[in-house]
């Protein structure tokens, strides 16, 4: 039987209301002007079967302003936070009318916050077009923070830049599509407050992984609402471009017990939140953000699988990407990859076929999942990420971890006899060193962010290629460069998704900052007047050696029985001792390939000088020729460099 719809749904002669909690004595219905400042009525809710409370209301419309109010036990130290003071925004809310602010009165019991919280909206949102995902196996994503990436475009009209519509611009997909991406991975675009402790410093949250509700578009970012990400997905789907969203749905912004009361936390904290058995009064933590979602209630399990099936239905997006991926699968017991949330995600008609990628760790017991999430989830690998880095800064002894990696990480991916990897590889991601400013500080550099550079990883497996930070000096910035030329090839020669943070093609940098999380200015914008325009040739140039070579749609572990050679330097296999040279600085991987444009096996040749010198690298073989060029193979490798050779 089908579940009756929570949240505000339209019928013919006015509005259904229904919410849901366990542990309110009443619930109210508070329905405003359309400003969203003055109350008009109020109406109490029925409670009915399985804790929902509901109401129809004659006469209400597209565009109504709603919110809640609850009725219970004040009691923190029980888990009890009614407060019928507090105007609650629906969980269920598809839009709300302003911005989440903090102030001291959302945190005090008994304050009036009706002129603080954000209203809900009553919409109606149409179905979109659905299609295939657009991700194919080896793609190509592209992670994009939506105001960082297009608030400086110059074409892009000024009214336009820092939203999503700015996505669907002809320049920007002009410039997605010069790079081979294949799907944009939106970093959130919904609803989010601003931790409480960054107004003081005069910052605020440019990333947005602070959410209140699950469904509402922010803003600030998607002021068009639903209709805005829909007409988006729409164009970017028209140039063959599938879009992702980042989702959050391990923690809210209502934080720790100190938090703002602002949802969920008023409608039934013991339900929406997890607590230390025995200890109500005390909010679990995996996530270091104060809260952790209680992703095991069924009643959440409702929650998280309806918004994601209303992206799906209503915007037509390709997939998601889970922040903190491991709490959505805890219990009480702990990380449970068979959990009834994971299961009903890959198991619900609207999102069975639907790209699934997990952050696979959170700081919770037992938080470092990487490797164990069902299929078809993919996952982010910062093992992969990591050997790359340390094989690039010259660590010793990393080269057989190198090759894993290059390979599609088996160690990680082959456990419970499974033959394919479901890795996403990358070098950054919007969480640390932008790519550039990795080969360019040793150290993090986050004094900007107020906390006297305390925050951020202190371990990034960085470089500066001796200077720290910026240089005028040529030869450094030279030396830079051919790092990060030398980052990206081996990242795109690598088996399994690759991704991309946006900017990383074109030598951004954050100045040093490996935690911009509220730098919402220059610090973390893309300067579009300071592209290397080279570096980008060289991102687009990988992307389509990507598209033409098939061993790199393929997700069968790369395992030396016909379809790869490693090479030493003399051109014959390596060996024992090759492989535990702790000093190795050389390394051929040679590919049997279906070549796309010829339509016939051949063998493709990646070769990796991490050295500070050139070097002679024999191949096997004749008519081996550099790619793309098709120059003969003179047998020097460049200091620094990877080279792609095919035979012919």
């Amino acid at each position: 039987m089908a579940l009756s719809p929570l949240g505000a749904t339209l019928t013919a002669n006015g509005c259904d209301f229904a919410i849901r909690s366990h542990h309110a004595s009443r619930i109210e219905l508070c329905l405003f002007d359309a400003e969203g400042r003055r109350e008009t009525s109020r109406h109490r809710l029925v409670r009915g079967r399985d804790d929902i409370h509901q109401i129809s209301v004659r006469g209400v419309m597209g565009g109504q302003r709603y919110g809640y109010r609850a009725w219970g036990a004040y009691d923190p130290d029980k888990g009890f936070w009614f407060d019928p003071s507090k105007l609650l925004v629906d969980p269920y809310a598809r839009e709300i009318d302003r911005l989440f602010r903090h102030d001291a009165k959302l945190s005090l019991f008994g304050v009036d916050t009706a002129d603080l919280v954000p209203k809900a909206i009553v919409t109606r949102d149409p179905l979109a077009k659905i299609g295939t995902p657009l991700l194919p196996p080896g793609g190509f994503i592209y992670e994009v923070a939506v105001k960082s990436f297009t608030i400086l475009h110059p074409t892009v009209p000024e009214k336009q830049r820092g939203t999503v519509a700015a996505l669907a611009h002809p320049s920007i997909i002009s410039h997605l599509k010069k790079l081979g991406v294949d799907a944009v991975e939106l970093m959130p675009i919904t609803a989010w407050i601003d931790e409480r402790h960054l107004p003081r410093f005069g910052l605020s949250n440019a990333w947005g992984y602070n959410p209140i509700a699950f469904m509402a578009l922010d803003p600030r970012l998607c002021p068009g609402g639903m209709r805005e990400l829909r007409e988006t997905v729409t164009a970017l789907h028209q140039a063959g471009i599938g879009v992702i969203l980042d989702l959050v749905f391990n923690h809210t912004g209502e934080s720790d017990r100190h938090g703002a009361t602002l949802s969920m936390r008023g409608l039934d904290n013991l339900s929406y939140y997890r607590h230390v058995p025995g200890e109500p009064g005390h909010l679990v933590n995996d996530t270091g953000t104060g809260n952790t979602v209680a992703c095991d209630h069924p009643h959440v399990r409702r929650l998280i699988i309806d918004t994601l099936r209303h992206f799906v239905l209503h915007a037509g997006v390709d997939g998601f990407r889970f922040d903190l991926a491991p709490v959505i699968g805890r219990t009480a017991s702990g990380f449970d990859a068979e959990g009834a949330t994971l299961k009903a995600m890959i198991s619900d008609e609207a999102l069975k076929d639907r790209v699934l990628i997990a952050e696979p760790w959170d700081i919770g017991p037992g938080g470092y999942q990487l490797g164990n999430f069902p299929e078809p989830f993919l996952e982010w690998n910062d093992r992969a990420r990591d050997d790359i880095r340390r094989f690039w800064r010259g660590d010793r002894w990393t080269t057989g971890a190198l090759a894993t990696r290059l390979a599609g990480s088996s160690d990680i991916f082959a456990r419970h006899g499974r033959h394919s990897t479901r890795t996403v590889n990358f070098l950054a991601a919007h969480d640390g060193f932008t790519l550039m400013d990795l080969v360019s500080h040793e150290n993090k550099h986050n004094e900007a962010n107020g906390e006297e550079n305390r925050d951020g990883h202190n371990d990034n497996f960085s470089w500066n290629n001796g200077v720290e930070g910026e240089t005028d000096d040529p030869a450094v910035l030279e030396k830079r460069r051919r790092d990060v030329s030398a980052l990206l090839s081996t990242l795109f020669a690598s088996r399994g998704f690759v991704m991309l943070t946006m900017g990383d093609e074109a030598g951004r940098s954050q100045r040093g900052n490996n935690n911009a999380y509220c730098q919402d200015n220059a610090i973390t914008w893309f300067d579009w007047s300071r592209i290397d325009d080279g570096l980008v040739e060289h991102t687009a140039a990988l992307a389509a050696l990507r598209k033409r070579f098939a061993t790199f749609s393929e997700t069968g572990f790369l395992n030396g029985n016909g379809d790869v050679q490693w090479l030493s330097a003399e051109g014959r296999p390596m060996e024992v001792g090759d492989w535990e040279d702790p000093g190795n600085s050389l390394l051929g991987m040679v590919l049997t390939t279906l070549d796309h444009e010829t339509r016939r096996q051949t063998r493709l040749a990646v070769l990796f000088n991490r050295g500070p010198e050139p070097a002679t690298f024999a191949l096997p073989g004749w008519n081996w020729r550099h790619f793309p060029s098709r120059e003969l193979w003179n047998q020097m490798l460049p200091a620094r460099s990877v080279r792609f050779c095919i035979e012919e």
